[in-house]
């Protein structure tokens, strides 16, 4: 993969070619706590195998406020030539903890439902051949709020993410419907965006994806994605008319990798000057 820089052309980095500057912390048993990565379930599906997990930051403390990234994985099991790595399930999600260092922010891994709401699932949502979303977007609506009720997150400054299959989530579960994209004050889709590619589920066509992104108003969204990649979510974002706040750029790299965000970048300088932006504004 290559592109053109200053009329020669250049080859696009891989990410080994970085030192990383964070570490994803270990999952930790236990209860939640300053710091710890831990696995949970929300009380209404504590008879069922669905969980998430909660990262309260390393300076977090009770009876505070704290905005909360609420993050997407992508597609698994997934592997490419560049050792690319994706196994779907919430573990191997690394973008909310990249994009704040793990200090500021309540961070949740969120997962994808089978129709049955009893598992967790690591492609798409809910079952081949409907993929009926809904009781992914039942689990998400009753986290979210339950997380900034019982660990000080705060409803106005919650921002959705998600790598891949993830990114397409931002819009396709975000902005499902009215009560749903409620919860949203802003959007990070990394590396594919709902409606630039028809896919294998129902509802992937464009005009079912304008419907989507018209839920989005002026709240700010922050596309980016490996290569070249940007120029289609441009051209399709163009076609659709909405006059969004969007934010487009390329992470800098050749890999299909949320791994991206753990290494120092002028891509992620600038997400994270973003997210502090759109925050306070």
């Amino acid at each position: 993969m290559a592109l053109w820089v200053g009329g020669c052309l250049a080859a696009i980095p891989d990410i080994s070619t970085v030192p990383t500057d964070l570490v994803l912390p270990k999952l930790a048993s236990g209860n939640p706590a300053a710091g710890k990565r831990v696995k949970q379930v929300h009380p209404d599906w504590k008879q069922t195998k669905v969980y998430h997990l909660l990262y309260l930051p390393k300076d977090w403390q009770p009876g505070k406020r704290y905005p909360v990234i609420v993050e997407y994985a992508g597609n698994g099991p997934y592997q490419n030539r560049f050792g690319d790595l994706s196994t779907g399930h919430p573990e191997g999600s690394k973008m909310g903890y990249g994009i704040t260092a793990g200090r500021g922010f309540i961070w949740v891994c969120i997962p994808y439902l089978n129709s049955a709401g009893t598992r967790n699932v690591t492609q798409w949502w809910g079952d081949k051949p409907t993929h009926d979303p809904q009781q992914t977007l039942a689990y998400c609506k009753k986290v979210v709020p339950w997380i900034c009720q019982h660990y000080g997150g705060d409803p106005k400054r919650v921002v959705l993410c998600g790598f891949s299959r993830g990114a397409i989530a931002c819009n396709y579960i975000g902005l499902y419907d009215d009560e749903i994209a409620r919860l949203w004050r802003a959007f990070i889709p990394y590396s594919h965006y709902d409606g630039v590619h028809r896919w294998g589920y129902p509802r992937s066509d464009k005009a079912s994806a304008l419907k989507r992104l018209q839920r989005l108003g002026a709240r700010p969204q922050f596309i980016c994605h490996e290569g070249a990649g940007v120029s289609a979510t441009r051209h399709y974002l163009k076609e659709t008319g909405v006059a969004g706040n969007f934010t487009i750029r390329a992470t800098g790299f050749r890999n299909h990798n949320d791994a991206w965000l753990l290494r120092p970048s002028p891509a992620r300088k600038a997400l994270r000057a973003w997210l502090e932006t759109v925050l306070r504004d």
